[in-house]
């Protein structure tokens, strides 16, 4: 068994990452499963040592956090947890501080700061998104709702501008359709396709001041366009986004793809489950991974529902429609495996009744065949 004791030198720090009526450290008890004890600024750890050893990594990343200034809520709680948890299995390697100071030897998450706010990654795959972002020009980024594809892309690419390494932000997603029927709706070009553009909006608000969006938007510096307006262009100095990209056609992710210039970096993001194409179309960007799935510097990154970081609810949502899906999967390959033998043993019969009826010279030069 585990025995940690931490202690915080900021008492008012140390109120904040506990939590109101110390809720922070019940939920690290309940995700955990351990004991989780505060008496003023100290806090004692109990239970097996690995899951000791989980919280007191998610406690100093959450109190690091707090002493840059940031607010925790019980969301950046359950990321800390998920975090430390992969930290130990191995599954994300975090950046280890070594130089003198109070952080030295500590553990850092991938992290995306801008002027308005600070992301840190909730989940390993989140984690290596981020990295994925920083080392590579193409990047896949693929899974159901809720896991941070768009508005870490969004949150990076907002980033890369504030810092002067990209001229521009151009966001773009399928409108309605993969065929982008708009005639039908009321309005010129920008009352059609905002209401499917919104999420992209959102999440630029959520990065920057709203007057800075809507400068850079007026300037062109943020463009926010429909996937047919990128046709016949070449994408410099800038960070391109694709969302929703699953509802492309073969045709359109290729004109996409092919609009990368220098200086710039690309990232796309769609849901391969949820791909509203006519039936039979193939979907652009289920066909681009399987194409280009052998090119070193292009990366995928592959979320599940595992990485949800919504309401716990949309986790279990996300988990109970993909057991469904795989069910019928097996259903379905069950049933060509079915149907494959039934046709195999009609034809066996039907071969059966033909040497039967059939003369015995026919029968013998049949078998000399």
């Amino acid at each position: 068994m585990g025995h940690i004791v931490l202690s915080y030198d900021d008492n008012r720090l140390a109120v904040d990452l506990f939590g109101e009526y110390d809720q922070n450290l019940a939920r690290i008890e309940q995700k955990l499963k351990i004991e989780v004890i505060a008496r003023g600024n100290r806090v004692t750890i109990k239970g097996p040592s690995d899951l000791c050893d989980q919280a007191k990594m998610a406690l100093d990343s959450l109190y690091r956090r707090l002493q840059d200034g940031e607010v925790i809520a019980q969301a950046d709680v359950d990321g800390a947890i998920r975090m430390a948890q992969a930290a130990d299995e191995q599954l994300i390697l975090p950046e280890m501080e070594t130089e003198g100071g109070e952080g030295a030897g500590k553990m850092h998450f991938a992290q995306i700061a801008t002027r308005k706010k600070k992301l840190t990654a909730r989940t390993a795959t989140q984690d290596a998104y981020i990295r994925a972002m920083d080392r590579a020009d193409l990047i896949f980024g693929t899974g159901p709702a809720g896991t941070g594809k768009t508005y870490l892309a969004v949150a990076y690419a907002a980033a890369l501008l504030e810092r002067g390494i990209v001229e521009r932000i151009i966001l773009s997603r399928p409108a309605v359709e993969a065929g982008e029927r708009l005639g039908f709706l009321p309005g010129d070009m920008k009352e059609k396709v905002d209401p499917y553009l919104r999420p992209l909006y959102d999440a630029l608000y959520d990065m920057m001041p709203p007057d800075k969006v809507e400068r850079e938007l007026d300037a062109k510096v943020i463009e926010i366009a429909p996937l047919a307006f990128m046709r016949g262009r070449t994408l410099s100095n800038a960070v391109v986004i694709l969302d929703e990209a699953q509802n492309t056609t073969s045709m359109q992710m290729k004109m996409f793809l092919t609009r990368l210039g220098e200086n710039s970096k690309m990232i796309v993001t769609g849901d391969p489950s949820q791909v509203d194409l006519p039936k039979g179309e193939q979907s652009g960007l289920v066909q681009a991974m399987e194409l280009l799935s052998d090119i070193p510097s292009i990366v995928r990154v592959q979320f599940t529902a595992e990485d949800v970081v919504r309401h716990e609810l949309v986790m279990r949502i996300v988990n109970a429609y993909d057991e469904d899906s795989r069910q019928k999967a097996i259903a379905r390959r069950m049933l060509g495996r079915g149907s494959s033998q039934n046709i195999q043993a009609e034809e066996q019969i039907a071969n059966l009744k033909f040497e039967q009826s059939a003369p015995p010279d026919v029968q013998a030069s049949e078998a000399d065949l």
